[in-house]
């Protein structure tokens, strides 16, 4: 049923905050009726001083990342994560990283923090950089409302 939409994977970009939970839901809302897979991505990298971290005693980098993206899972479906729905972690920018993986995807989702004042009217540099550039579809999710 899938390839008859066209849609097979949906990428979903996760840093952890309520606008990436929210992209999680509304990816396999779209992904449910077309039998689509959903995969979540984390990305993490050293920081640029990343000695200066070893030295004072902080690592775990890939191990926070990957929490954050199962804490995210868990908060978007609960205790029963969708047979459809898959993670990843990339070691790797997350701007450049999800354009690279969106080549292999259908679309792209990910959420979009807002900051209210004017600085709410601007996207977030992830996002933009995906609609400038991925060659898939974006779409960019906000936070629900209280």
């Amino acid at each position: 049923m899938a390839a008859e939409y066209g849609f097979t994977k949906i990428i979903v970009g996760v840093d952890g905050s309520e606008a990436s939970v929210e992209a999680l839901r509304q990816a396999q809302v779209l992904a449910g009726p077309m039998n689509a897979e959903v995969e979540a991505i984390a990305c993490w990298e050293f920081p640029q001083m990343y000695d200066g971290y070893v030295i004072m005693g902080i690592d775990g980098f890939e191990e926070n990342a990957r929490k954050t993206l199962d804490e995210a899972v868990s908060r978007a479906f609960g205790p029963q994560t969708p047979d459809n729905v898959r993670t990843r972690l990339i070691k790797g920018e997350p701007k450049s990283s999800l354009i690279e993986a969106g080549k292999t995807a259908d679309m792209l989702v990910v959420g979009r923090r807002g900051r209210g004042g004017f600085g709410g009217l601007l996207l977030g540099s992830v996002s933009s950089s995906l609609i400038a550039q991925a060659t898939c579809p974006v779409l960019v999710v906000h936070a629900p409302q209280d």
